[in-house]
């Protein structure tokens, strides 16, 4: 970080969501940065498009190797993650696939919590194992003696998501991070579900973090993005013969290594300038504008977010038809210890509860819902309803889906910003659908849903007050 971005993480969350990296427009003195729709950009002569190509002047050259626009929120979401840089590609699945190729190669093992993005699954197993690249999935990831008997020789990388979906089973950061550096290996960690807003992963121990930037970070669901932050806490001449990619002479760096011209910054270079650059999963700017639009309000939504959710999970615990509610928020969650260690702020707003009744129950419950939209997407400002069973998970056998907790009956929720007391009207029109056992039309509106006393509502409400203010840290 230079000497302005440590005074600008000096500043509380909040503020920094609005101002951190922001670079003045001299030109025009606009306030808000501008949207470079521009694929290129011109050189002022001869000897300044030489230095550019030769890395001694850092200006622009082409939006797929760097953007102003883009810049922008790198700058942000690295001050935001407390790391040293941060770059901006075409989706989160992009950023996850950046991240990897950044450190492994064919030969070369990753061992990964199993309870992750099913698209990340697929990542390691089908285009990853193509390449010559081994995973191993640790079933517990809570068993930190089942991470430790995983690795290999080859390993090169952990794997894990701070805040799974949809059982919102919580990390333990710290402890999973111990035993990758005991193998001599970075702690990849997606912290899409949670934002830097609940947990910073690298102040935990993580070196390298990853976000689906479409989801809580954009918030409005409009665009995609996604994000690779680095850390930059990693040792990566440490062991030499086993970053020999970042320690080798590189012809294009003069003969120098990475490690040896970019020090910690060698992990993020090469994968900004070999990786991302030549693969190509170039955001729009126009995405990148509609991001950092997003970020700016943070704090505020995911603290709403949070807290509508917990609010709705304590309510379906209550609900007879429901066996159980998979929240760390919640007591009765095993993962409630991990909640309150790492997340003080709030479980998330992305979880799943079981019907009794099974798929009929759930499809009667999901047809029946109005103001939850049936969609596949998370972190929206709307609330969004899904069927894992049938529709993120439906390529797991049974005994798959068993083994990780995905019962037929299982409903993942994304819990959005909305008045709590209607989200638990419209979830009641579902169990008034479920009871009767059909979607009675006929009943009205998911908002005419009944819900039973005032004093109920009443004692929703008091969790998420109507007028209330971001608490700045301290």
């Amino acid at each position: 970080m230079s000497n302005e971005e440590r005074a600008d993480a000096a500043h509380g969350f909040a503020t920094e969501q609005v101002h951190g990296g922001f670079v003045p427009d001299a030109a025009h003195g606009a306030r808000v940065p501008a949207i470079h729709m521009s694929s290129g950009f011109l050189f002022d002569d001869f000897d300044q498009a030489r230095e550019r190509f030769a890395g001694s002047d850092d200006g622009y050259t082409y939006t797929r190797l760097g953007n102003p626009t883009n810049a922008d929120v790198e700058r942000r979401v690295a001050l935001l993650e407390r790391s040293a840089e941060a770059i901006l590609v075409g989706s989160g699945q992009a950023a996850v696939t950046v991240a990897l190729l950044g450190l492994l190669q064919a030969g070369d093992h990753v061992v990964s919590a199993r309870s992750i993005y099913e698209g990340t699954r697929g990542l390691l197993l089908q285009n990853l194992g193509r390449l010559g690249i081994e995973v191993d999935f640790v079933g517990d990831a809570r068993d930190l003696d089942a991470w430790a008997a995983a690795v290999r020789p080859n390993t090169k990388a952990f794997f894990a998501e701070t805040i799974p979906n949809p059982k919102n089973d919580v990390l333990d950061i710290t402890g999973v991070a111990d035993v990758a550096h005991r193998a001599g290996v970075p702690l990849v960690v997606d912290n899409t579900l949670a934002t830097p807003y609940l947990v910073r992963p690298v102040e935990h121990g993580a070196d390298i973090v990853v976000h689906s930037a479409s989801k809580f970070l954009s918030g409005h669901g409009a665009g995609l993005g996604g994000i690779v932050v680095d850390g930059g806490t990693f040792d990566w001449s440490a062991a030499p013969e086993r970053w020999t990619h970042l320690t080798s002479p590189e012809r294009s760096l003069g003969g120098q290594s990475y490690v040896e011209r970019f020090g910690s910054r060698a992990f993020v270079v090469y994968a900004r300038d070999v990786i991302a650059s030549r693969i190509g999963p170039t955001p729009s700017p126009f995405n990148a504008f509609l991001l950092r639009q997003g970020i700016e309000t943070l704090s505020l939504r995911v603290e709403r977010h949070s807290a509508n959710a917990l609010a709705v999970a304590s309510w379906l615990e209550q609900q007879p038809e429901v066996t159980s509610v998979d929240h760390a928020g919640l007591a009765s969650s095993p993962f409630h210890d991990l909640a309150q260690r790492y997340l003080p702020r709030g479980a998330g707003s992305v979880f799943a509860f079981t019907l009794a009744g099974g798929e009929a129950a759930a499809r009667t419950f999901i047809d029946a819902v109005e103001l939850f939209s049936r969609m596949t997407h998370l972190g929206d400002v709307r609330s969004l309803i899904l069927h894992p069973a049938t529709t993120t998970h439906a390529g797991r056998t049974p005994e798959e889906r068993a083994e990780q907790g995905i019962d037929d009956g299982l409903i993942r929720l994304s819990v959005g910003i909305e008045d709590v007391a209607d989200l638990v009207r419209d979830l009641e029109r579902g169990f008034t659908a479920v009871r009767a056992g059909r979607v009675d039309t006929a009943a009205g509106t998911g908002l005419e849903a009944r819900v039973g006393s005032a004093s109920d509502l009443a004692a929703l409400a008091h969790t998420v007050p109507q007028g209330h203010v971001i608490a700045e840290e301290l």
